[in-house]
């Protein structure tokens, strides 16, 4: 039996398996909404449920937040009519989506639950059963445990989190900042979500290298150098650092500007070296420059604290 999900045909079981999906419901859970046993929810979706009664069919749809039509034809659709229940549903109204990871297995060649987010595991930091993940000189021979081909997680607190920010990680534009406000030789970008919630920027500004040579400045020489990427918090590892740099790299390309110069520490480094940067054979020194400052100073820029507030009584 096929069902009609707008223009597209699908069998029941997979049917099933994107309304489960987006309504975040386990196998068991639409059985107990559907009041049918979880074996007859695993028969329809693997398809050896033949020919399931209609009644069943219709608790099991109507239990995962759809509802059955008919058409012309006699053939039986899914159609949203109501909101889809639970937290990490996807799609909303309409046709739900395709369960992005059907087409992977686990060892005994099953597929995994439809509600989940499944993700192939390719290295040791794939899979959060991997403690020994951060050992990355360990030869694979020597690893505690074999890597399963995929993962999943099922802390649904967790697993929203993780649907939140793909969503962020979909959303989120990049563009360059110009405008009189801007000096021509600064580079600016941002990134927003839509809305105009800034959630990055990186911010260049052009040197002239002629002053390191020497002489006249020349003909297309010019140079750019990063000042700083700053992603929010909460929207780190996303890539979003890497699009704002990968957006100065196009531009400065286009312009006709051969070097861009940064200084990095800690996970700058790995990021400017995932987006085509060398280190350099210098090693530049961090300096700091701090002064001595009286109290109180000759000319202070406030009148300062009242007579008897400063130091606070102990």
């Amino acid at each position: 039996m096929a069902e009609s999900t707008g223009s597209s045909e699908v069998g029941l079981g997979d049917l099933l398996r994107r309304l489960r999906r987006r309504a975040d419901l386990s196998q068991r859970e639409l059985a107990d909404r559907a009041g049918v046993p979880q074996a007859t929810v695993a028969r329809v979706e693997s398809g050896r449920a033949v020919d399931p009664r209609f009644r069943t069919v219709e608790r099991l749809v109507r239990a995962a937040g759809a509802e059955l039509r008919f058409d012309v034809g006699g053939d039986v659709g899914g159609d949203v009519g109501g909101d889809v229940g639970g937290g990490g549903g996807e799609g909303g109204r309409g046709d739900p989506a395709d369960v992005p990871h059907d087409e992977l297995r686990d060892r005994a060649d099953r597929r995994y639950p439809a509600h989940l987010d499944v993700w192939e595991v390719r290295e040791p930091k794939d899979w959060p059963g991997a403690w020994w993940a951060a050992w990355y000189t360990l030869p694979p021979e020597k690893w505690p445990l074999p890597l399963p081909p995929a993962t999943y997680e099922l802390n649904r607190e967790y697993r929203d989190r993780r649907r939140a920010r793909q969503c962020v990680r979909d959303a989120v534009t990049v563009r360059r900042v110009t405008g009189a406000a801007l000096p021509t030789t600064s580079w600016r970008f941002v990134a927003e979500l839509p809305g105009g919630e800034l959630v990055g920027e990186l911010r260049a500004h052009e040197r002239s290298p002629h002053l390191d040579w020497g002489g006249p400045e020349r003909p297309g020489a010019r140079e750019v150098v990063l000042d700083g990427v700053l992603v929010a918090a909460e929207h780190r590892g996303l890539g979003i650092g890497r699009r704002l740099v990968e957006a100065l790299t196009a531009e400065v390309s286009r312009a006709g500007i051969g070097a861009v110069h940064a200084v990095a520490e800690f996970g700058g480094i790995g990021l400017l070296l995932a987006c085509g940067f060398a280190l350099q054979a210098s090693r530049p020194a961090v300096l700091r420059l701090e002064q001595r400052v009286e109290w109180p100073v000759a000319r202070p820029v406030s009148p300062g604290p009242p007579p008897g507030c400063w130091p606070p009584p102990g």
